[in-house]
């Protein structure tokens, strides 16, 4: 699939719960990693999303937060990714900074340079990308 989102995941359904106006997927990845997607009923019914069944999240890099250090905090996002800082790829406004995650697989995040200088970004150090699941579009095959 060609698309500007620059994180697109494969993997397979391993939950689906769908209620009157809103459903939740869950895509489970190699290596483990779980991506929860909200979607509108309609939209998991049109997908014929079940259990099993192969599946795409996609996240756009905008939408992804980076976190290093939680002090004691619990957040509301869905999603949750821990991995280390593979690259940080500095540009005029803003940083891209990928996370390898387990599995191997990464997911980049778009931050600030003020944001990337504020964590300390570096290659190697433990970061979390958080992102709700509202920000997750899911893909299926027909």
């Amino acid at each position: 699939m060609k698309t500007t989102a620059r994180n697109q995941f494969a993997g397979t359904v391993s939950a689906v719960e769908i209620g009157p106006v809103s459903a939740s997927v869950s895509i489970t990845l190699d290596g483990g990693v779980e991506i929860v997607a909200t979607l509108t009923s309609a939209a998991a019914t049109r997908l014929r999303l079940a259990k099993g069944r192969q599946a795409l999240a996609l996240v756009k890099a905008s939408a992804v937060v980076l976190v290093t250090d939680f002090d004691g905090w619990q957040l509301s996002a869905r999603n949750q990714l821990a991995g280390s800082v593979a690259r940080v790829e500095r540009g005029a406004v803003s940083s891209l900074v990928a996370l390898t995650l387990p599995g191997g697989q990464a997911i980049t995040a778009s931050v600030t340079n003020e944001g990337a200088d504020a964590l300390g970004l570096k290659p190697g150090m433990a970061a979390t990308a958080v992102f709700k699941a509202y920000s997750v579009i899911v893909a299926a095959r027909p």
